[in-house]
């Protein structure tokens, strides 16, 4: 159907004109050559000589967006399109065939990459690779019903999931229908003398239609029919994922976070058994009821909540301090990670912790009684609302306690996935080369930082090896940047004492991490040359270690000067030392401190 849609592209003509070499006879010569032309006249392609003109940057859209978004390519069949390409330019005058040749070799890797990416995948074009696999005819609708029907289910490409399928195919529908909207109107305004690319008749048709006739012929032919009836369930469209609601939200909390969906959340120490799917879609029919009036004031907060314990590696929060946060009590930074004991067993209706355990989540010694009562009501509506959300079976509250199920954290982990979060599994960020692990963990909370960095180095058997590559991208990921002390302080979230003495001697040289190993060496009770610690790395161990926030002015400027009293050449080659080592993290904790640095 696909030769009478798309007319005057001048297929026949550009045949005729390569016919010579026995390459060109190959039917899927024909076929690629049918794609790139039809792609290229529906993106304005002059026709003027009856064919459409390739320019470079047509070539690289082709290349790298359309024929990977549309067109099925056969493996073996990938250097087709670049020769029909090359052969076309080969038409033109002037300097056409070596521009874009130029720009053949230059996207040849990226055109590669962007077929097989299984995040370019639609449903046709995979449904396509699978009747293709199991020997089908795709030219033939027939073969293609036939083959579609002994498909035994409806398999996936290995780690895609249906939502990124059917999210891929609905953009890749929409992109195609505006090509060919684009199209008929850009004809209509200004006819080419070769005449238009589509036909009154076409277009009376739907441009839905002309639109699924492209991908049947770009495809299997067929194939759109089937999937879009008897074989709906094989290509489900957006009404079968309710829950992607959710994960918009989801991916809005993450954004308020981290500012950026590559950002990778930390991995769950557990990911239960179960569907993602179905147990995302009660996580929604949870958070739906929740946002009715009889939840207020914090129904609305299901997104926020299910986020704030998966971002803390899964591990438990507390009501009250949550409770706390919302009713904008003061809550001491450095305790917002503290891990939260969960009992083995609690009442079930929902009691305020005692004082002593109040003062410890929240790090304000003057609390009392009264304190304890007044955060009694909005405490009990944040519990109902946890309640709520652990009848799904995906969400516990435990006395203070709450957190997610191992069920509930492969559930959260998908709706991240979807909306595309980096979110992996424990087994895929033990896999990760260490300045990739060590750039993500020094946006997570402690403890989970010191979970994930252990069991990357377990994974290597803890070997001096490991060691070094992990110390080595401690004191070089986001050097020079704001970012610098956060990802060196990660070294105190280590377990050192299991560190192989050798590995920490050899970083007692790094211009940044050096005194940090002689220390560790010394707390070991082992024999390390203080010598060898460069003077950078001593004056970042004392920066480090110097209050930048807590405490008023006066002491933590004194705490400076005594240590500024000890420094060979005093404060001024103290500063110095600082300023040159890591001039961010200086003036953050100098400059308060009424010090400016040279």
């Amino acid at each position: 159907m696909a030769e009478t849609v798309l007319t005057n592209t001048g297929l026949d003509r550009f045949l005729e004109l390569v016919g010579g070499a026995p390459e060109h006879h190959d039917p899927a010569f024909a076929r690629a050559a049918e794609a790139v032309l039809g792609l290229l006249a529906l993106r304005g392609a002059d026709r003027g000589t009856g064919l459409p003109e390739p320019t470079p940057e047509l070539t690289r859209q082709l290349l790298v967006e359309d024929l990977p978004s549309f067109v099925y390519v056969p493996p073996g069949g990938l250097a087709l399109y670049p020769a029909v390409l090359g052969a076309l330019a080969a038409r033109f005058d002037g300097d056409c065939a070596e521009r874009i040749a130029g720009v053949v070799a230059e996207a040849g890797t990226d055109f590669e990459r962007a077929v097989h990416d299984p995040g370019n995948l639609t449903w046709h074009r995979w449904y396509a690779s699978l009747l293709h696999t199991c020997g089908a005819d795709l030219t033939d609708p027939e073969d293609v019903r036939r083959r579609l029907a002994a498909l035994d289910g409806a398999p996936l490409p290995d780690g895609v999931r249906r939502a990124d399928l059917m999210g891929r195919t609905a953009l890749a529908d929409v992109l195609l229908t505006e090509a060919l909207t684009r199209a008929y109107v850009r004809d209509a305004e200004a006819p080419p003398p070769v005449g238009p690319l589509l036909t009154d008749h076409a277009v009376a048709s739907g441009i839905g239609r002309v639109a699924t006739a492209l991908q049947d012929r770009w495809t299997a032919a067929g194939l759109a029919e089937q999937l879009a009836g008897p074989y709906a369930h094989y290509a489900p469209g957006p009404d079968a994922f309710p829950h992607l609601v959710l994960a918009d939200a989801l991916l809005d909390e993450h954004l308020d976070h981290h500012g950026d969906p590559a950002a990778p959340v930390p991995p769950p120490p557990a990911i239960g058994p179960g569907s993602a799917e179905e147990d995302a879609d009660a996580l929604l029919a949870a958070a739906e009821e929740l946002a009715e009036e009889e939840f207020e004031p914090y129904g609305g907060e299901a997104p926020h909540l299910l986020y704030v314990v998966y971002q803390r590696g899964c591990s438990a929060e507390s009501v009250a301090r949550k409770a706390a946060e919302y009713e904008d009590w003061t809550v001491d930074p450095a305790l917002e990670d503290l891990p939260v004991p969960v009992p083995d067993d609690a009442p079930e209706a929902y009691a305020v912790p005692p004082v002593p355990e109040l003062v410890r989540l929240l790090g304000t010694p003057e609390l009392n009684e009264a304190d304890r009562a007044r955060l009694e009501g909005p405490a009990r509506d944040l519990a109902a609302v946890l309640d709520r959300l652990a009848a799904t079976g995906l969400v516990f509250r435990t006395g203070d306690a709450f957190g997610l199920t191992p069920r509930g954290a492969g559930a959260v982990r998908y709706l991240l996935g979807v909306r595309g979060v980096a979110a992996p599994d424990a087994a895929q960020a033990a896999a990760w080369p260490a300045s990739v692990l060590v750039a993500a963990a020094g946006g997570w909370p402690a403890p989970v930082a010191a979970r994930v960095l252990a069991d990357w180095l377990h994974a290597r058997v803890d070997t001096a090896h490991a060691w070094s590559q992990l110390l080595d991208a401690l004191g070089t990921v986001h050097a020079g940047t704001s970012g610098a002390a956060a990802t060196r302080g990660l070294f105190t979230v280590l377990d050192t004492t299991t560190a192989p003495p050798g590995a920490l001697r050899a970083a007692l040289r790094d211009p940044v991490l050096g005194a940090y190993a002689l220390r560790a060496l010394e707390d070991r009770g082992e024999e390390a040359d203080p010598i060898q610690v460069p003077t950078s790395a001593r004056a970042l161990h004392v920066l480090d270690a110097l209050p930048a926030k807590k405490g008023p002015l006066e002491s933590r400027r004194a705490a400076f000067d005594e240590t500024a009293a000890a420094w060979p050449g005093g404060s001024a080659a103290l500063v110095r030392a600082m300023a040159g080592a890591d001039r961010h993290e200086a003036e953050r904790v100098l400059g308060p401190l009424g010090i400016t640095l040279p």
